[in-house]
């Protein structure tokens, strides 16, 4: 997996302040995406443990509420092992931060999913505290539609 950013006390993206991993892939490619730097999954810089371990620093601040987790789009299938692995580590290591993932899959695709993909993502579901689903449609923008940027 790559990824572009990540963000340190960030309240744009999500409840509190919050850690944000902006990672690369997409393939909804959304029009009038505000992000599309990071459609490609070879772009941006690969996941490492020094990668992991930037987030888990913050993560060890008490006054961060948690991580959110963006892009591209993390249900991206090069993405879907390395985000289990990760939002897997950090319910076991950090109880008590909260998980948000923005993907432009729609609950119930990930729900109803039937290929190995698919289930991934249904497992990754079962361990976030809040998804923000569906695609970005430019047509329903809402500056003032809390944390999505269509309705």
């Amino acid at each position: 997996m790559n990824y572009h950013n990540i963000l340190h006390d960030n309240m744009n993206n999500g409840d509190g302040l919050r850690v944000v991993l902006f990672v690369s892939g997409c393939q909804h490619k959304c029009v009038g995406c505000h992000n599309k730097i990071t459609w490609d999954c070879n772009g941006g810089i690969e996941f490492d443990q020094q990668s992991k371990e930037e987030i888990y620093e913050q993560l060890d601040k008490d006054y961060i509420s948690g991580i959110t987790l963006t892009g591209g789009d993390p249900f991206y299938e090069t993405n879907l092992i390395d985000i289990l692995n990760l939002v897997t580590d950090i319910k076991e290591k950090y109880k008590d931060k909260t998980i948000w993932l923005y993907t432009g899959f729609t609950l119930d695709q990930i729900v109803n999913g039937k290929t190995e993909d698919e289930l991934i993502r249904y497992s990754i579901l079962n361990k976030i505290d809040v998804l923000v689903d569906g695609l970005y449609v430019e047509e329903l923008k809402d500056t003032s539609y809390k944390w999505a940027g269509s309705t």
